[in-house]
């Protein structure tokens, strides 16, 4: 039997990770705008026009600010575990009717009961260690009507770098990600109705496996695993999985990082949901 125990995360580490990462995150995360674009799409397909909002995990604030343009009346809140994040995020806010900012955890979140209408969530949940504790404290915090639109990684995401550091050493340096149907159950555990889920795969690819963590780095995504082996990477065991990575090198000569982004919304009472949108095929992103 595996030992998740090993795959929770160190939220210290998180928070100096997205800290250092912050001045460099929006060169380097396309693959996270491009998920937070298309999850701020969907929200065309809502009915819903709440009064209050909150962007859980705004990072830099590129939903911060999607949310603000299309709900221009509504008091927006950005929430972030990283003051560095937020100061990014402060920074785009405009002069006239600043988004509140607030640093803390998405898994203790420091809000009264049924203060908001709307909570928008990108690439986020996967960071906590206890997702029926997240989904209480949203389904807490919104009102009768309200509205939990998110997206998160599936256990497919990164296989293959997982797969190429599997073949060096045993510790933990990819994070053990839910799959979208353990990530529904916990949202019917915590009070959510009619939940509506669907997954989309998109690889990006490299030209070597350095690339890739030199990318994973300047967005913070760095291991924080508690199980994480606890010395430094030696340059051996480095390119023993970079040989390890080169088995999964495609026709076009370049190595793809996969990712598998599970999209989800639920609703506080029984409101109608649209139907699931069709799962979504491979898309390629390319990183020269």
């Amino acid at each position: 039997m595996t030992d998740l125990s090993r795959y929770r995360v160190d939220k210290q580490r998180v928070r100096a990770t997205f800290d250092r990462a912050a001045p460099s995150y929006d060169e380097a995360a396309v693959l996270q705008k491009e998920v937070c674009s298309r999850l701020l799409e969907r929200l065309a397909w809502i009915r819903l026009q709440p009064s209050r909002v909150l962007d859980a995990g705004t990072g830099t604030g590129q939903g911060l600010r999607g949310l603000r343009r299309r709900y221009r009346g509504a008091r927006a809140v950005g929430l972030d575990l990283s003051p560095s994040m937020l100061r990014q995020a402060g920074k785009g806010g405009g002069w006239w009717r600043k988004p509140g900012l607030v640093c803390a955890d998405v898994e203790a979140l420091p809000f009264a009961d049924a203060g908001f209408d709307l909570i928008f969530s990108s690439l986020t949940i996967q960071w906590c260690n206890d997702l029926d504790r997240t989904f209480a404290g949203f389904r807490r915090v919104l009102a009768p009507g309200g509205l939990l639109m998110f997206t998160t990684l599936g256990p497919d995401t990164l296989h293959e770098l997982r797969s190429a550091w599997e073949a060096v050493d045993g510790h933990a340096h990819v994070n053990a990600f839910l799959d979208m149907h353990d990530v529904g159950d916990a949202l019917v555990r915590a009070g959510f109705a009619d939940p509506v889920m669907d997954v989309e795969r998109i690889t990006v690819t490299y030209p070597g496996m350095r690339r890739l963590m030199r990318d994973l780095q300047a967005i913070g995504a760095t291991n924080a695993l508690l199980g994480r082996g606890r010395g430094l990477t030696t340059p051996s065991r480095l390119r023993a999985a970079e040989a390890a990575y080169e088995s999964f090198r495609n026709a076009e000569g370049v190595l793809p990082a996969t990712y598998e982004v599970i999209y989800g919304h639920a609703w506080v009472t029984a409101t109608p949901a649209p139907s699931p949108m069709p799962e979504r095929g491979v898309i390629p992103i390319a990183r020269g």
